[in-house]
């Protein structure tokens, strides 16, 4: 078994997380925000913990889809749920 394929399990995504990521930019091209997707309960519940939800918006195609500002952002409030 080759080094790189020991590893590969570190880089690759789950399968609920890639719905998710669709989820996300399905609803904010449907106008939505997304601090207020990030909120639904389809993304609270596959996502449980907000390191997890952090973590999503660190993908490209949510980047691309919403903008790095407003990522930003809304990433700024995920991170503060983790304190309450």
């Amino acid at each position: 078994m080759a080094l790189k394929d020991m590893f590969s399990f570190l880089f690759q995504r789950s399968t609920g997380e890639e719905r998710v990521a669709q989820y996300v930019i399905r609803e904010h091209d449907r106008g939505r925000s997304l601090e207020e997707i990030m909120e639904d309960k389809y993304v609270v519940n596959r996502l449980q913990s907000p390191q997890q939800r952090a973590r999503l918006l660190d993908r490209p195609e949510i980047v691309h889809a919403v903008g790095e500002d407003m990522v930003e952002a809304t990433k700024a409030s995920v991170a503060g749920d983790a304190g309450t």
